[in-house]
């Protein structure tokens, strides 16, 4: 039976309106609290670490650049120490290298004079000079090659193109030419031939006087000791070598070098080719053809020997190398071969061996001087002391010429 049939009338829970509202706010209430609870952001304590290990980290390796920065400068300042140091110990050692070179001159020079006097061979008043590091510098030394017999073509080179007396001091002080006539001394050390030529030397004052015993055979070694003296008595820029039966224009000649001073390692004449004699008893027959490959090869390039011209390196090379240097039965072979295994400039220079008239005159009036005139069926001039003096006449530059030239 249900309340309806039973009559019951049902009961109702009634909340008073008063206390709803207060419900509601205590509800509100609780919610804004709860809330604020849930979403509070909680303090960067990790975040505050990271950054502070990454500020540390950033300290650290811009501790790291700085330091290597220092390092790298103090590394460059180090290495431009050492390239200082370096470049004045070069110095250093160039500048010893210098002295050691003046040192070993003036030793060859004082042996040359000593083994000289010890020999009894005459010793020229040029060996005797002490002060050797007080020397000019000099444009050219010019030795003419000459013998006992040769006192005609002497006298016939002082009457044409060689200065004379005070011309010749001249030249050596205005200048800066230097010539003498080269000349050993007999097989008799002081004999009659020794003699004639100090009574010459006497006379003229124009020999360099070497220690060599003279003989046709034995050119190479006098060309090889007239450079080794003639570079330890002068400092030049040049050192020349010619017959004394050759005319020679001197100025010409010292306008042709000065264009290749700045050179170095410098050998200049006429440059030639010529076959090697095998055969015994001809004239310029080289025993030791064997070296120089098969029969009938040509030696190689080299100076015609009448006149040529070396730098003071080369002359010094020869100087200090004199004792291993080797020679061969033709002075200007010798010299070549000296040269054929180093760092040289050989240079052609056709004017240094022209012929006698009219070939070297036409050059002339053509306006191309000759520095050299011989004739080549001789090897120089033909009979020279009786026909240079034509040959001055009709191919010489003229005294002016000399004068006024500026080396």
């Amino acid at each position: 039976m249900n309340l309806k049939s039973r009559g019951d009338v049902p009961q109702r829970s009634i909340i008073s309106q008063k206390w709803v509202v207060l419900l509601c706010i205590a509800s509100f209430c609780a919610g804004m609290l709860f809330t604020n609870r849930m979403w509070t952001i909680p303090e960067p304590k990790g975040l505050a670490l990271t950054t502070a290990m990454e500020a540390e980290k950033m300290n650290l390796v811009s501790e790291s650049c700085n330091s290597r920065i220092l390092q790298e400068k103090e590394v460059k300042r180090e290495t431009k120490n050492i390239y200082r140091e370096v470049s004045k110990t070069q110095n250093a050692i160039q500048t010893l290298d210098k002295t050691i070179s003046n040192l070993e001159m003036e030793l060859a020079a004082a042996k040359s004079a000593q083994e000289s006097i010890r020999s009894g061979a005459p010793v020229s008043e040029d060996i005797k000079m002490t002060e050797l590091s007080n020397k000019r510098r000099y444009l050219m030394v010019i030795g003419i090659n000459t013998a006992f017999s040769s006192r005609k073509r002497r006298d016939s080179i002082r009457q044409t193109w060689m200065p004379q007396g005070e011309n010749r001091k001249k030249l050596e002080e205005e200048k800066g030419i230097i010539i003498r006539f080269v000349i050993g001394h007999g097989a008799t050390s002081g004999g009659i031939l020794d003699r004639a030529i100090e009574a010459e030397d006497s006379k003229h004052g124009d020999f360099l006087r070497l220690d060599h015993v003279e003989g046709y055979l034995e050119l190479s070694a006098k060309t090889k000791t007239y450079f080794a003296t003639a570079v330890n008595l002068w400092d030049a820029d040049f050192y020349i070598k010619v017959d004394d039966d050759v005319h020679v224009n001197i100025a010409t000649l010292g306008a042709t070098l000065i264009r290749h001073r700045s050179k170095p390692r410098v050998y200049i004449g006429c440059m030639k080719s010529g076959p090697v004699l095998n055969q015994k008893g001809v004239r310029y027959h080289e025993p030791e053809y064997w070296k120089f490959g098969e029969t009938g090869n040509k030696y190689f390039r080299h100076a015609t020997g009448q006149l040529y011209a070396i730098s003071k390196d080369l002359a010094t090379y020869i100087s200090n190398n004199q004792h291993v240097l080797h020679k061969y039965a033709n002075e200007d072979v010798s010299l070549g071969a000296w040269f054929i295994g180093l760092d040289v400039n050989h240079i052609d220079d056709r004017r240094l061996c022209c012929g006698t008239p009219p070939d070297c005159e036409w050059k002339a009036q053509a306006g191309n001087v000759c520095v050299a005139s011989f004739d080549w069926t001789c090897s120089g001039i033909c009979r020279s002391h009786e026909r240079i003096k034509e040959v001055h006449r009709r191919c010489g530059e003229g005294e002016k010429a000399l004068w006024s030239a500026s080396f």
